[in-house]
């Protein structure tokens, strides 16, 4: 990790950047991995699979129901338990998130109304890969049953023997989904946006994935909405002398083994504090069964030590991590002025890996500085508003001239007709 020490205000936009690499290098790829699956459909999705994952699907691309119960036995009765907690934690957080419909008269005989309505019908994209996220599951498919979804479509890449994670299975099973698909990479975001013979289109893509998977969404979301743009994890680490060095270095580490385009930055008060940390880091890092992907992020991440609280908020808000952990004294008090983050974690006890997994708040979160402007995946994500409004004789005798009045300047006079006919009627009036 490069240190840089209370770093020029005109350095900030550089230390704030991610390590992407050059989209146009994959662009064209999903373009015509895009096309080819709506164009041909299932007949592109076997070659796809076969082409990128040397895998076979032309004996079925959808999990049987056999599977299912396959993969349930073989999961461990402790992790079954684990995933129960975590399932009434994650449910319970996301039920509460549920909005009263506003009903309201704004003036006399004109009644405004707003309420919620699920999306209809959802896709989830779960990765495979090194680390299946049977976690994920958890946090896309619980809100989307609570919200009321119709039908939950899930698509994953399965193994070169066909199969699919048993815990990815284990947690679809619990969580409700309605069709698994065995499924990865662009051509499955492509499915569910535009339809094969076999996987059905869907309202909307959620889900994280590769540069692949992140850019197929992009393009794909002029058909189809999607729950944001995400791309690879990243985590920032407020400490002082407060903090605990073991317990930071923990949570650089956690999100260092993502991926090597994972970012984790350090941002504290002092050499003194960033020198700890940095020590734990390689004494952990040392036992890491990931070492070798950590070390790769960790060559894209830095160390910001800046002396000033003030400063550092600023810096911090200017990062808009996707993963905030605050470790610092009277952590609240800094907490209340961070603008931008996806999930904030607050004091000594609490991991990032406690909202990746348990604590009841999503992991599905906005990345590269998105979260200075979107949220991470929350129970509204599964909802659509509908407002509703009824005019009665009284309302639009009452509020007829405005609408008129407005209507006219804006050189609109049909608009303005509509209101004069039904006032005219009403009051027997004519009007201009």
């Amino acid at each position: 990790m490069k240190r840089y020490i209370d770093p020029d205000r005109t350095l900030w936009p550089e230390l704030t950047e991610r390590a992407t690499a050059d989209d146009a290098l994959i662009e064209g790829r999903v373009a015509g991995i895009i096309e080819r699956v709506r164009c041909e459909g299932d007949k592109a999705l076997i070659a796809l699979s076969a082409e990128i994952d040397s895998v076979d699907l032309s004996a079925g691309m959808e999990v049987s129901a056999e599977e299912i119960e396959a993969a349930a036995r073989s999961v461990p009765e402790e992790l079954k338990t684990a995933i129960a907690a975590a399932y009434d934690n994650i449910y319970g957080f996301h039920a509460a998130q549920k909005m009263e419909p506003v009903d309201m008269q704004t003036v006399p005989g004109v009644r405004c109304v707003q309420k919620q309505v699920p999306v209809q019908r959802v896709g989830l994209y779960i990765p495979g890969g090194s680390a299946p996220l049977f976690s994920t599951v958890l946090m896309l498919a619980i809100p989307a049953k609570v919200a009321g979804c119709r039908e939950i479509v899930l698509c994953t890449p399965c193994g070169r023997d066909g199969k699919v994670a048993s815990a990815v299975l284990y947690a679809a099973s619990v969580c409700g989904v309605d069709r698994i698909f065995k499924i990865g990479g662009s051509q499955a975001v492509a499915a569910m946006a535009f339809g094969t013979e076999t996987v059905p289109a869907v309202d909307k893509i959620f889900g994280p994935g590769n540069r692949y998977v992140t850019k197929a969404k992009e393009m794909v979301s002029r058909k189809v909405a999607i729950d944001m743009p995400a791309g690879p994890s990243e985590v920032l680490v407020m400490a002082d002398q407060t903090a605990v060095p073991a317990f930071v270095a923990s949570d650089l580490l956690s999100q260092a083994e993502h991926g090597p385009d994972s970012q984790v930055i350090l941002v504290c008060p002092s050499c003194e504090v960033a020198d700890k940390v940095e020590a734990q880091v390689q004494e952990q890092l040392e036992r890491l069964p990931r070492r070798d992907v950590a070390v790769k992020a960790l060559e894209n991440s830095r160390v910001i030590v800046i002396s000033s609280r003030d400063e550092q908020i600023e810096f911090v808000n200017e990062y808009a991590a996707e993963h905030l952990i605050i470790s610092m004294d009277n952590p609240w008090s800094v907490a209340e002025r961070i603008t931008a983050a996806g999930s904030v974690f607050i004091g000594n006890y609490t991991p990032e890996s406690a909202g990746d997994y348990a604590s009841g708040t999503n992991h599905t979160l906005p990345t590269s500085g998105w979260a200075r402007s979107m949220s991470g995946v929350n129970l509204d994500s599964f909802m659509r508003k509908i407002t509703y409004q009824e005019i009665t004789a009284e309302g639009i005798r009452s509020l007829g001239k405005t609408i008129v009045t407005m209507a006219q300047a804006e050189g609109l006079d049909a608009h303005a007709n509509a209101a004069i006919l039904r006032m005219t009627m009403t009051s027997g009036v004519q009007m201009k």
